[in-house]
């Protein structure tokens, strides 16, 4: 039997928690983390979501003039940064905070302050490329940044300095990131969590963060190429003093086409949780998601360059990116197949949850057969550019990303708030967002086809794109209404929902066995894992009678004994209620312990014994002395002496809170 907890019995409380601002700024736990991730890329989403809004006021009909078009320009490139870098990447990290160390069987990430580190320049760097809007100055060369366009040759302005630099900052963000969580899942997973027994979003965030490492440089390359031809006079983009027209759309898209699936994985991941919760299965067929999880990846870094069928690549190049465009739809239709056999036959129930992870089973292979189109050049040259591609690349982003990480927050709220969130609202939030998903997004298939270009700013009334237009405007109106429901409805679940016990749902993995909350330690006692789905070997054997896992592999890891396998069980073994004490604690510690559940409440890390990073406000410092010392950049136009003594005084103040962070111990001498 595998280690599970039983639900205590005694409130989850947090006698000595810390509260106030000051332990927000200065936290290092993965789970305030988490939340603090959650809360500020649902910002942003909706900051994203203002910006779709003025666009589709724009394009509600012909030759409209609701804004400039200079700001036009600004919007959609906004738009598009936002949605893509500061709030679904920034999305996926909160559940990466708040689950992965719950998943493993950890008592946080392996880095913590460089955890928090890579919150604080995320949220200074989003702040950095967002605030220019408020001054007519944000970036409007698009999302993409296509050179020569934006080489100062053509755009002189400060616009484009902030998009190159913002992103910069948030690259960072997003590397640190992805060290600390390889380091922990490699190096800090529970006494038998072996590879094939970890849940599958992790799997999925394993894949995402060597997705991240091998990606996020190419295009750390291509922005700093970007950043010495505006700044320092060089000449890499520059097409007149010789430099490949197409060396940045190579780079970018590089860069770009695994970014499709750093956005998408985590939602799968989330999907694979929520679907067998919900219908009593174990996930169908879980070595071949793990492979297909592995092979998208691979796949992903072969297909960049149908992006640029129509740059004159020539036929072999055509030919050999439309064979992997073909290629990688092959494991992304296993998981597809995977959740619908995982469905089938199962005792579904439709939460809310539920809803919005089957709804991305579907409008995602919407998307993904779109794109499949794509790996025609033919096709793909009348396509390009157009609404069309508009229309796919939403189905897959928002009908597959966005509803996935819906999912997530319903299902998982629970389990970071201690609280359920309303069924009730979130049945009506889904269908309101689901309705208006599909009418803003679909018709643009249609004015795509008949040939309306992305990133117009009006358009004639006789070009036959004025329905669509405006089916898709009415479509937005409904899908803001929808989002503001699930955001009313986060909100006051948050204050006053039902308080949710461990396991509200009856799921089958590590996290749901602790506290909702859980306390700072996570697990009191680190558990010992014999199987993919712990919890169901012991409420419900029958679910987890197929899942196979080896004695040998038990024992080789000292957590098997010499109790009886059957069906690949181990049976009769029971563990303690890691909330209640620890056989690993100080001196002490059980007494202490014993005190705290007689006071029906938890234990701390301290009665138990246990060492905990301290918290820190290095890693805020740390990462303003980055921003400051990017931001010099901004200056040197106007004045060399000011830029490069800003860009001094950042570097001092970094290496400076630097030394302080390394010196400073990371918990109390034990």
């Amino acid at each position: 039997m595998a280690t599970t907890v039983a639900a205590p019995a005694y409130a989850p409380a947090h006698s000595e928690e810390a509260t106030g601002l000051w332990s927000w700024l200065t936290t290092v736990d993965h789970k305030r983390i988490g939340i603090l991730y959650l809360f500020t890329s649902l910002f942003f989403f909706v900051w994203g979501g203002v910006e779709a809004a003025i666009i589709r006021a724009q394009l509600a009909a012909p030759n409209l003039n609701v804004v400039s078009a200079d700001t036009y320009n600004q919007i959609f490139t906004m738009h598009g940064t936002t949605m893509v870098f500061l709030a679904i990447m920034p999305l996926s990290a909160a559940f990466f905070n708040l689950l992965i160390p719950l998943q493993v069987g950890a008592r946080d990430v392996a880095f913590p302050r460089l955890n928090a580190f890579s919150y604080w320049i995320y949220l200074l760097g989003g702040i950095f490329i967002s605030l220019p809007v408020f001054f007519h100055a944000a970036p409007d060369g698009g999302w993409f940044g296509y050179t020569p366009l934006t080489t100062k040759a053509h755009s002189p302005g400060i616009n484009i300095d902030f998009w190159v630099i913002g992103l910069q900052i948030l690259g960072i963000s997003t590397l640190a990131a992805s060290f600390n969580f390889i380091t922990t899942i490699v190096n800090m997973r529970a006494p038998g969590m072996n590879m094939m027994r970890m849940p599958m979003f992790t799997w999925n965030t394993f894949v995402v963060q060597f997705l991240v490492l091998l990606a996020f440089p190419v295009i750390t390359i291509a922005l700093q190429f970007l950043i010495f031809d505006r700044f320092f006079g060089t000449n890499f983009y520059t097409t007149a003093a010789g430099a490949d027209p197409l060396l940045w759309q190579h780079l970018f898209w590089i860069f770009g086409h695994p970014e499709v699936y750093i956005l998408i994985l985590p939602a799968f991941g989330l999907v694979s949780e929520v679907i067998p919760t919900f219908s009593r299965k174990p996930i169908f067929g879980y070595p071949v998601m793990v492979y297909a999880t592995v092979l998208i990846g691979f796949l992903g870094f072969g297909v960049w360059a149908h992006h640029m069928f129509s740059v004159g690549m020539g036929p072999i190049a055509d030919s050999v990116f439309s064979l992997t465009t073909m290629l990688i739809a092959i494991p992304t239709g296993v998981k597809i197949f995977n959740w619908i056999s995982t469905m089938w036959g199962g005792a579904l129930n439709f939460t809310t949850a539920m809803k919005f992870a089957v709804a991305l089973v579907g409008m995602f292979t919407v998307g993904g057969i779109s794109g499949v189109m794509h790996s025609s050049p033919p096709a793909d040259l009348q396509q390009t550019d157009t609404y069309f591609i508009v229309a796919h690349f939403h189905y897959v982003l928002f009908g597959g990303s966005m509803f996935g990480l819906f999912a997530g927050v319903y299902h998982y709220f629970p389990k970071f708030s201690g609280r359920l969130m309303s069924e009730k609202l979130g049945n009506w939030s889904f269908w309101i967002m689901f309705l208006g998903m599909n009418l803003t997004f679909f018709p643009m298939h249609y004015s795509g086809l008949l040939g309306m270009p992305r990133r117009i700013y009006t358009y004639d009334a006789d070009q036959g794109y004025t329905l669509f237009n405006q089916l898709s405007t009415l479509g937005t109106t409904i899908l803001i209404v929808g989002i503001a429901l699930t955001l009313h409805n986060l909100g006051r679940s948050w204050r006053k929902g039902e308080r949710a016990g461990n396991d509200p749902w009856g799921a089958g993995t590590l996290e749901w066995s602790i506290p909702s909350p859980p306390p700072d330690y996570n697990f009191a006692e680190l558990p010992n894992v014999t199987s993919r789905y712990p919890l169901w070997d012991v409420k419900a054997p029958e679910l987890t009678r197929e899942v196979p896992h080896t004695e040998a592999g038990d024992r080789r890891l000292g957590i098997g004994g010499p109790q009886a396998v059957t069906n690949g069980h181990e049976m009769g073994e029971v563990h303690v209620n890691p909330t209640a004490g620890s056989a690993h604690a100080g001196e002490g510690a059980p007494v202490m312990a014993n005190a705290a559940a007689s006071a029906r409440r938890l234990p701390t890390a301290k009665e138990l014994g246990i060492p905990m990073p301290n918290p820190s406000i290095m890693p805020l410092v740390c990462a303003t002395g980055v921003v400051v010392m990017f931001c010099g950049l901004l200056f040197l136009g106007k004045s060399m002496a000011t830029g490069v003594g800003i860009m001094i005084l950042g570097a001092l103040w970094w290496v400076a809170s630097l030394y302080n962070w390394l010196t400073t111990p990371l918990e109390d001498a034990h």
